[in-house]
């Protein structure tokens, strides 16, 4: 790594009675800081628990701490991120690279305890006195600060993906492929083993354009897989095998996809995810929306196109009767057949369902069954005809 850059140096002195209200709310700063994070940036939902969490703390409370040693300084002296701040931010960049979190989850981290720990930094500046021009350049030295930090975690982040990380995200690309393929569950585990990757219990196919993966891959599980492959009906996208988003978690993941392009596939048993990416594949293949398309909302137009050509069959039998009927008035007893076999019958329902009078869907229904005869009362008709006109 190279040395620590010299910060900008404003105008700024700050009281020794507010640097020691800072340094006594350290702890509270960095809970609050890790707890903002957690909030508001997916991918660290479960990972700031346990050995990693505290380390994350950890880190968190010497960056704060390293920025009021920074702060406390004479205006002449050097503004220069302390080494002990500056290396554990280069650290905490590997051990999230070695994670599998994607340096848009780190980036956002930062972005997110930054205005967390200037919210309460600020509150105790001002409870110190100081005022508004002195609360500016406190600004400005905050976020240069953080700036500094943010970009060595970048660094270290890049140095870990570039060795180690390498290696290990193409055997996780080679995992990807094993699901897809249907590979025996013993070779699976095997090649997950590899790169520690703890098999989920669901993964769920997931297909977003490539422009947008990268942020994507920010707000979902760090564990996700990418097969290294192209497959037939991805051209321009990218996909993602998602772990355990099945469930309540799925809205979850629906509502951090709002805004963005996606395809998402059902949740499957692990070494079944080849079924998900087959679903989304077909709703890619129907274009079934825009935005975020979850497949399970669409369940009946899946079925319903599942095979073509057997659609085209049953529609063409189910409305033989009306073959000869001349255009217009085909159509209109079309709608009017649709309209009454989802509304039951209900002959004031169909006709406000149309816009047309009572009496104009009861003429119709007349000629339906000149037409149908008793089959209009058969349940296996009324279904053929419930496809059909679907």
């Amino acid at each position: 790594m190279s040395d620590s850059p010299t910060l900008p140096t404003p105008d700024l002195v700050l009281p020794a009675e507010v640097l020691a209200q800072m340094r006594g709310r350290l702890p509270q700063v960095a809970e609050r800081t890790v707890d903002a994070i957690i909030s508001e940036v997916p991918s660290y939902a479960g990972a700031l628990s346990g050995p990693m969490g505290e380390k994350i703390r950890q880190a968190v409370q010497l960056a704060l701490g390293g920025f009021i040693s920074l702060a406390s300084r004479a205006r002449e002296a050097p503004r220069t991120p302390t080494a002990p701040a500056v290396d554990g931010a280069y650290q905490l960049g590997r051990g999230e690279a070695r994670a599998g979190r994607s340096m848009e989850a780190l980036l956002a981290a930062y972005r997110i305890g930054a205005r967390a720990s200037w919210r309460e930094m600020s509150a105790a500046a001002l409870a110190g006195g100081i005022g508004a021009e002195e609360l500016g350049d406190f600004a400005g030295l905050v976020f240069a600060y953080i700036d500094e930090l943010s970009a060595s975690s970048a660094a270290g982040h890049t140095d870990e993906l570039t060795t180690s990380g390498r290696v290990r995200r193409r055997r996780l690309e080679q995992l990807a492929g094993l699901l897809l393929t249907g590979a025996p569950r013993e070779r699976v585990v095997n090649a997950a083993e590899q790169v520690e990757w703890a098999l989920p219990d669901t993964l769920t196919a997931l297909v977003v354009p490539d422009s947008q993966r990268r942020a994507v891959l920010g707000v979902v599980s760090p564990a996700t897989l990418q097969p290294a492959e192209d497959l037939p009906g991805l051209e321009g996208r990218a996909l993602l095998l998602v772990p355990d988003v099945a469930g309540a978690r799925r809205a979850t993941l629906v509502a951090a996809l709002e805004g963005r392009d996606a395809v998402l596939g059902p949740s499957r048993p692990t070494l079944e995810v080849r079924a998900s990416w087959d679903r989304a594949a077909r709703a890619l293949g129907l274009g079934l929306g825009e935005g975020v398309v979850d497949t399970e909302e669409h369940l009946c137009d899946l079925v319903l196109h599942a095979d073509p050509v057997a659609l085209g069959d049953l529609r063409a039998r189910a409305l033989a009767p009306l073959a000869d009927v001349r255009g217009d008035t085909a159509e209109k007893l079309q709608d009017t057949l649709r309209s009454w076999l989802l509304h039951q019958g209900r002959r004031d329902a169909v006709a406000a369902d149309l816009f047309c009078h009572p009496q104009t869907v009861r003429y119709r229904m007349g000629r339906l069954r000149e037409l149908y005869g008793d089959a209009l009362d058969d349940p296996r008709t009324v279904l053929e005809l419930t496809l059909a006109l679907a």
